[in-house]
């Protein structure tokens, strides 16, 4: 993993957490913001995806556990995907609301990647 690409992450994902939940306790339903803003989280994802999946090539290896840390980013990359479809079958401001505690968990799982990937001992 990448430090700055991270804490980048880690932003976005907690800009779009916040910005859906505002949104759904002000009674708006899911729209092009809110789906959009977590689509911003999942193309974050997939570029991660790469990086991890480049970096040990350019010797920046991880850590800890392999397994744990891709464990996950699989987890992380079906969350907003899995949000986004609840979020447009059940139109209402709780699937708003949801659209932006699934930005704030993937917030978390980017956290805990970047501890997977740089903290621990090997």
């Amino acid at each position: 993993m990448i430090e700055w690409f991270t804490w980048v992450q880690l932003a976005v994902a907690v800009a779009a957490g916040v910005l859906c939940i505002v949104l759904g306790l002000a009674r708006r339903v899911p729209s092009d913001l809110t789906i959009g803003a977590l689509a911003l989280v999942e193309v974050l994802l997939v570029v991660q995806l790469v990086v991890a999946i480049l970096a040990p090539a350019f010797g920046n290896e991880p850590t800890g556990s392999v397994l744990e840390f891709y464990t996950y980013l699989i987890s992380a990359l079906l969350l907003p995907p899995a949000a986004a479809f609840w979020a447009l079958l059940e139109r209402n401001r709780w699937s708003t609301v949801v659209l932006g505690v699934a930005a704030l968990a993937v917030g978390v799982m980017v956290y805990r990647m970047f501890q997977i990937w740089t903290v621990q001992s090997a």
